[in-house]
């Protein structure tokens, strides 16, 4: 049962019933989590003023482009520079380069990584402010640790924004070189200081994406793939209101649509979205670049579709669901711009039912070792006639490669 007409028709009863029960969940959302989760207090904006910079800003007597112009319109430009006018640019303006879509990959690494050791420094000379209260003392700190942990063992930062809550993305393979990309699109609570994690490393973005690439590399030891951990989106602060409506969704929807957009052009793309990144997904698929050809979806409370058709794509979409995900519980309904709508497991949603066997609860569809992961991996070097369906019918009568 949905909420969509064109997919059943509830008795008025039954409807009513679900309508209850949709605004009981909400209170009671709101109750636990309270309004403030989704206002949280901003760091000063760093990369605003890096961009007011650079759109006064030349090179050699030449204007800068505009940050937000097409990507391969930003690739040209870029191929008109030399090296040392490359390498200029990204010390005049590391929090701008790091994050222009279209720019050379390298290049991107080697601006985030001047970026964050400013980043760092900052947070090193705000832990001893005075000013600050101790628990912003402790945050910077909290800070100036992770931002040192993104500096070691040559990791390769595609994306880095330390405003507010901070916004981050990291590659794992040759990504200039990759013929099949993978981006993790990660849920609620994703910010800078859970992009990894030591303790349930595979629940944070960093360990997803380290767990889907070691799989890939399992299945195909020769490589051509690259796999994304992308949390470079403002995600909802726990299961509040921001977490029942799409607006954060959709404006992270207009940014990962940018960031495909700039990937290599040959690249074929796959989408491993998970929980609310799913619901992201959903609204980012309706104007997706031709180049992503699957869509994965995990404990999803809804892609703000009622159907795959709705989308528009090409690209094939896939849902799994593990048997003690709680998400299961959420009603599929919208109501007043509340919930994300038809279930992507339902028989009538049209996706391509996956095994997550193994995985455990809402968390655990990256973990080692699940059927979930490796599916995700399968799907990622674009192996999909390998996967394995909930059950035999689920995955369509033949998936095309």
């Amino acid at each position: 049962m949905t909420s969509f007409p064109e997919l059943d028709s509830p008795s008025p009863t039954t409807t009513a019933w679900r309508t209850l029960l949709a605004l009981a969940v909400v209170f009671v959302l709101l109750a636990t989590t309270g309004w403030t989760a989704i206002r949280q207090p901003g760091n000063t904006d760093p990369r605003a003023a890096a961009l007011a910079a650079w759109r006064t800003g030349s090179i050699d007597g030449h204007r800068l482009p505009d940050p937000y112009a097409p990507p391969r319109q930003l690739t040209r430009f870029f191929d008109t520079l030399s090296p040392v006018q490359r390498d200029r640019l990204a010390r005049r303006y590391p929090l701008v380069v790091g994050n222009l879509n279209g720019a050379p990959v390298p290049l991107r690494y080697r601006a985030n990584r001047l970026a964050l050791q400013r980043a760092r420094q900052v947070e090193r000379q705000r832990m001893d402010d005075s000013s600050l209260t101790p628990f912003g003392r402790r945050e910077a700190g909290r800070r100036m640790h992770r931002y040192t942990s993104m500096l070691g063992g040559g990791r390769q930062i595609l994306a880095f924004d330390p405003a507010g809550p901070g916004r981050a993305a990291e590659v794992f393979g040759d990504l200039s070189r990759a013929r099949h990309v993978a981006v993790v699109v990660p849920g609620v609570d994703t910010n800078i200081l859970t992009f990894q994690k030591t303790r349930r490393a595979y629940t944070a973005p960093v360990g997803m994406a380290r767990a889907v690439y070691s799989a890939e590399r399992a299945m195909r030891p020769r490589g051509g793939y690259a796999v994304i951990a992308w949390a470079d989106y403002t995600a909802p602060v726990g299961t509040g209101l921001d977490a029942a409506t799409g607006k954060l969704a959709a404006e992270g929807a207009l940014r990962l649509r940018a960031m495909v957009k700039g990937l290599p052009e040959r690249a074929r793309v796959s989408l491993l979205c998970h929980s609310y990144g799913s619901v992201l997904c959903g609204v980012a698929a309706r104007e997706l670049s031709p180049s992503v050809t699957d869509i994965a979806v995990a404990g999803s409370p809804g892609m703000r579709a009622g159907h795959v058709s709705d989308f528009g794509t090409t690209a094939r979409v896939w849902a799994m669901r593990d048997a003690d995900d709680w998400i299961e519980d959420v009603p599929n309904l919208t109501l007043g711009g509340l919930g994300h709508g038809a279930d992507p497991m339902g028989e009538g949603f049209g996706a391509r039912r996956l095994s997550a066997a193994r995985a455990e609860g809402h968390s655990g569809y990256f973990t080692p070792g699940t059927e979930s992961v490796r599916n995700f991996a399968r799907i990622g070097i674009g192996d999909v006639r390998s996967v394995t369906c909930a059950d035999r019918a689920d995955c369509g009568t033949s998936p095309s490669a």
